[in-house]
């Protein structure tokens, strides 16, 4: 299914250049209210929430006159991070959640990301659904409204309730020195006090939003403020959080980065230990490293590759009936306590694991070798199938027949740019490295833009 304004998490952009200028943002919000009062509901209620992006306001106000103009009712959460979205609207009975936040983008980026009544990520089919209807040529503006959405930010208040509640039997974590980087986003108001508030003697950075600077050196994409501070506090770890703080991911005591993969694995361990690891089964996209398959496989677990997008790993933990799903960037589902990725609860989960093992990131971190991995971006003009075209299909058969089994290779395009990505890995690093560059060059040459 083709999308046209929908990506691989909402519809995201440049603040105020369509997709998301006033018009189309109105346009939006009339087109969810239009399907929620054709599921059924009346005057659906919608909760909004933002990151601390400065076009937050604006896009709120926007999306809110479009809700109303089709028959719905906005209600404000505020700043809030998207799981706090998701939980408060399953829990509140609200019919939808829209999440403003362009997640680890820059600041002039934004987006809309719509939550259903369940606390999950709209489906793809209801996704084009709501593209017809603001793409339909014969759809005018709502136009604006005089007023702005009703606030409800004591409800934001659950959110962390809920949090602590989810780990409430935790006492361990008391004293245990951590650093915070919030990203100057959504976390900076909420991590902190949630942290201390399991006894964690907490160091922040990143918690000072001024509606630019979200993202801007920090944040889950940046970490080298955050290992620097780690190394100098002598903390046993930092985490970091983006923009929503959807995903978590951290730094050992030496500094070293600590992927969605070994948060993955740590978690894995430690409900299989308490026999809550249902099926066995872990949930990972097709980007994860070969290592944790095999990790996984030698400790009696099984780890299910869905596409990349942690809407997808929900889909597919829901089918499988599978607790625990990720992705590499950091976006841990824990179903238990989550219907989206959480940063803060991500988090907080590692540090159980690590009082629970008696060990230390850094431990986790030298037991387990990487494959070789390497991730090329090719610029493409168009974007046929590359498993059946007439040049680049047969040079990816040939090369996965050279790794026999101990490799993979992983071709999909962007969801959000005219790009093709090749990633190859496994065992020999210099065949991982010459493969993905064969492929490239195979790409450049036939549909290269």
């Amino acid at each position: 299914m083709s999308k046209r304004l929908f990506g691989t998490d909402g519809i995201r952009g440049k603040a105020g250049e369509a997709p998301l200028e006033p018009v189309t943002v109105r346009k939006f919000g009339r087109a969810l209210a239009s399907e929620l009062c054709a599921a059924g509901h009346d005057r659906p209620l919608v909760f909004l929430a933002r990151d601390t992006r400065e076009s937050g306001p604006w896009l709120r106000d926007a999306v809110a006159a479009g809700l109303t103009a089709g028959g719905a009712r906005a209600s404000d959460l505020g700043v809030l991070p998207t799981p706090g979205l998701a939980y408060l609207t399953r829990e509140e009975h609200a019919a939808a959640g829209v999440m403003i936040s362009a997640s680890h983008n820059p600041f002039a980026d934004n987006g809309l990301k719509v939550f259903d009544g369940t606390g999950t990520k709209l489906s793809d089919a209801l996704e084009a659904a709501m593209e017809d209807r603001i793409l339909d040529p014969s759809s005018d503006d709502p136009g604006e409204s005089a007023d702005t959405p009703e606030a409800a930010p004591h409800l934001a208040t659950r959110y962390a309730e809920h949090l602590g509640n989810a780990l409430a039997d935790e006492h361990g974590l008391s004293g245990k020195k951590v650093v915070l980087d919030a990203g100057h986003g959504a976390a900076a108001e909420w991590a902190p006090a949630i942290y201390r508030g399991f006894g964690l003697d907490v160091t922040t950075i990143g918690c000072e939003p001024n509606g630019r600077n979200i993202n801007l050196g920090c944040g889950s994409l940046h970490l080298e403020g955050l290992a620097e501070t780690v190394r100098r506090e002598d903390a046993a770890a930092g985490l970091a959080f983006d923009g929503d703080a959807d995903r978590c991911l951290a730094v050992d005591a030496r500094g070293r980065e600590i992927d969605g993969d070994y948060l993955l694995y740590l978690l894995a361990r430690q409900l299989k230990r308490r026999g809550t690891l249902t099926g066995g089964h872990v949930v990972a996209t097709i980007m994860s490293n070969l290592w944790l398959e095999q990790q996984l496989a030698a400790e009696e677990m099984t780890l299910l590759r869905a596409p990349v997008g942690d809407k997808y790993v929900l889909e597919t933990m829901l089918d499988r009936n599978a607790v625990l799903g990720g992705e590499q960037s950091g976006h841990i589902i824990y179903r238990p306590a989550a219907t989206t990725g959480d940063g803060i609860l991500t988090g907080l989960l590692v540090l159980r694991c690590l009082v629970e093992e008696g060990r230390s990131l850094a431990e986790l971190r030298d037991s387990v070798e990487p494959c070789p991995q390497v991730l090329i971006n090719v610029p493409v003009r168009d974007k046929p199938d590359l498993r059946r075209h007439a040049v680049i299909g047969p040079e990816i058969s040939r090369i996965e027949r050279s790794m026999e089994g101990s490799g993979r290779v992983v071709l999909r395009y962007s969801g959000t740019e005219r790009k093709a990505r090749v990633m190859v890995e496994g065992r020999d690093g210099d065949a991982v490295r010459a493969a993905a560059e064969t492929l490239a060059d195979s790409i450049r040459s036939t549909i290269g833009a």
